[in-house]
């Protein structure tokens, strides 16, 4: 499902115009992005949070020169479903 997808979805539903649904959507977007951005997550209840995962120092190989590197550790990120989503996920999606 695409961007396009759920404004067209949203839209339908609520009777709202595309473009005010667009605005909404790129506003949420923009909040979350700028939220992580600043250090804060995002936690929406019944949905799931838009958090920050640290990833630790590691090595690495560079394959094409047969050397060793090093990955700094760093943030990146992450979304954590609700568990009430997951579950809703788990038990109507058939595993493939």
């Amino acid at each position: 499902m695409t961007k396009a997808d759920i404004v067209s979805k949203i839209s339908d539903k609520s009777g709202i115009e595309k473009t005010d649904v667009l605005a909404t959507v790129e506003a949420f977007m923009t909040e979350v992005k700028d939220a992580l951005e600043n250090g804060n997550n995002v936690y929406l209840r019944g949905f799931g949070s838009f958090i920050i995962k640290t990833r630790a120092e590691k090595t690495g190989r560079n394959i094409s020169k047969n050397t060793t590197i090093k990955i700094p550790a760093h943030n990146i990120p992450a979304f954590k479903p609700a568990k009430t989503f997951t579950e809703g996920v788990k038990s109507k999606v058939a595993v493939k």
